[in-house]
C-alpha cells in the first residue's frame, strides 16, 4: 500500500554516468540486487551519511574512500546491510571494493560501497563478487529505471525523479533514484539516494548543495522515528554539460539549485508516500517559531506520536491528540491562547481550546483525504519548518514483525 500513483518518470540520461544491474541472489534467487554506477573520470562526488553511532561498514568505508580518492564507481547491494558486523564487516566491504576495482582496472579507494537490508548478518561477499562481471558488462546511461528497482528492499515501488534546465544556453540534466520505506527518521533514514547531474560544479559548491539540499529534504522525513545504520545520499556531477564551472558566485547557481531541490524533494517525498503500510501522506508545517530547533521539536513530536499517526490511519479527526503532542514538545513559555492549529484549512485550536467554528464534519472531510496538512502557528517568531510523515497502519506492524521471515 502506498499513497499516490508512484509512477516513475521518463528518465533523462546523464552524460558521464552509466549504470549496471545484476542479480547476486542475496536474499531472493534471481532478484536484481546489485547496482553499479560508473562515473566518468572528471566526475565529482559529495554526500551525506547517517548519524547513527552504529553506522554500517559501507558507510565507514565510503567516507574513508571519499577523503582519499576521486570516486569512479558506486557499488550498491540490497538484502544485507553489513551493519553490526564489526571488523569482519569492514573486511567484507573492502573485499567487494577490491573485486570491482580489479574488474574495472582502478584503485579500490575509487569505489564507494553502499548496502541496505537486514542488520547483523555477514555480507555474502562471494555472491556479490560473482555478480560484478554481469553488472559491469552492460553499463549504460539509460538504465535509471532498472536501477531504481534494483535498490529496493521493503519498498513497494521504485522511486525516481528527473529534470532538465537551461543554463545560459546549455541544457543541464538531473536524474535521481532513492529507496526507503521503513526505519525512516531524519538525520538520514533507512534510505539511499543517488542524484546525478552533468553540470560542472566547483567542489565546495557540490558539497554545500549535497548538505543543504539533503538537510531540507531527506532530513525532513520520518516514517517511524528510527534512524538507520546505513543511510547515504550522494550527489554526482559529471561536468559534461558543455558550460563553465559553476562556482559559489555564479549567476547560474540559483537556477541549478532550484532544479536540484525539486529532485531532492520529489525523491524524499516518494519515500514517505511508500512508507511501510502508509495510507496517508502528511505535511506538518510549523510556523511562527522563535528558532529552528523549536519548530522542528514541535513538528517531530507531532509526526512521531503513535496516537496521532493511528488517528490518521483511522481517518479520525481526534484533534486532541495533536494538541497534546504540541503541548509536550518542550517549548518553554508557550502561549496557549495565541497559538493556532489547523487540519487542512480547518482551524482546530484557537484561544487555548477548540476553535469556535470547528465542526466534526469539517474535520472529517479533511481526514478522509489521502494527503493532509497539519499546520501549527506558534505565534512566537518568524521561523518556519516543514516535516513530512505518514500514518501507522496494521500493515506497518505486520511488515516489520515479519521482516526476516
Amino acid at each position: 500500500m502506498a499513497v499516490g500513483p508512484g509512477t516513475l518518470p521518463d528518465f533523462f540520461p546523464v552524460a558521464g554516468i552509466k549504470l549496471g544491474i545484476a542479480s547476486a541472489g542475496i536474499k531472493k534467487p534471481g532478484r536484481k540486487d546489485i547496482v553499479v554506477f560508473e562515473l566518468a573520470p572528471e566526475t565529482r562526488v559529495a554526500g551525506i551519511f547517517t548519524r547513527n553511532q552504529f553506522c554500517a561498514a559501507p558507510v565507514v568505508l565510503s567516507r574513508r574512500h571519499l577523503s582519499q580518492d576521486a570516486p569512479r564507481y558506486l557499488l550498491i547491494n540490497t538484502g544485507n546491510a553489513n551493519a553490526g558486523t564489526g571488523e569482519r564487516g569492514l573486511t567484507d566491504a573492502t573485499a567487494c571494493c577490491e573485486a570491482l576495482a580489479k574488474e574495472a582496472g582502478i584503485s579500490a579507494s575509487q569505489v564507494l560501497p553502499f548496502s541496505t537490508g537486514v542488520i547483523g548478518e555477514p555480507l555474502p561477499v562471494a555472491k556479490i563478487v560473482s555478480a560484478l562481471p554481469e553488472a559491469l558488462a552492460d553499463t549504460r546511461e539509460d538504465r535509471w529505471a532498472e536501477a531504481a528497482s534494483g535498490i529496493m528492499t521493503t519498498d513497494t515501488r521504485p522511486k525516481g525523479a528527473s529534470r532538465q534546465v537551461d543554463l545560459d544556453g546549455h541544457r543541464v540534466t538531473i536524474s535521481g533514484i532513492s529507496k526507503g520505506a521503513g526505519m525512516i527518521r531524519p538525520n538520514m533514514a533507512t534510505m539511499l539516494g543517488f542524484i546525478a547531474t552533468d553540470a560542472r560544479l566547483a567542489p565546495e559548491v557540490l558539497q554545500t548543495l549535497a548538505s543543504e539540499l539533503g538537510e531540507k529534504s531527506f532530513n525532513r522525513i520520518t516514517i517511524d522515528g528510527d534512524t538507520s545504520t546505513n543511510d547515504a545520499c550522494m550527489l554526482m556531477a559529471s561536468g559534461q554539460y558543455g558550460g563553465p564551472e559553476i562556482t559559489a558566485d555564479s549567476p547560474l547557481l540559483p537556477v541549478l539549485r532550484a532544479a536540484l531541490q525539486e529532485v531532492y524533494l520529489e525523491l524524499a517525498h516518494a519515500i514517505v508516500r511508500d512508507g511501510e503500510g502508509a495510507t496517508k501522506f502528511v505535511t506538518i508545517d510549523v510556523s511562527g517559531a522563535a528558532d529552528q530547533q523549536e519548530a522542528l521539536d514541535v513538528a517531530y513530536t507531532v509526526a512521531h506520536s503513535p496516537l496521532v499517526k493511528t488517528a490518521l490511519f483511522a481517518s479520525d479527526p481526534n484533534w486532541g491528540r495533536i494538541l497534546a503532542a504540541v503541548g509536550r514538545a518542550g517549548v518553554e513559555n508557550l502561549d496557549l491562547n495565541a497559538l493556532e492549529i489547523y487540519l487542512g484549512d480547518v482551524c482546530l485550536v484557537r484561544n487555548g481550546g477548540r476553535a469556535d467554528d470547528y465542526s466534526e464534519a469539517r474535520g472529517q472531510a479533511v481526514m478522509d483525504q489521502e494527503e493532509i496538512t497539519i499546520a501549527i502557528d506558534l505565534k512566537r517568531g518568524n521561523v518556519r519548518e516543514t516535516v513530512w510523515t505518514c500514518d501507522f497502519s496494521h500493515d506497518y506492524v505486520t511488515i516489520n514483525a515479519e521482516y526476516r521471515t
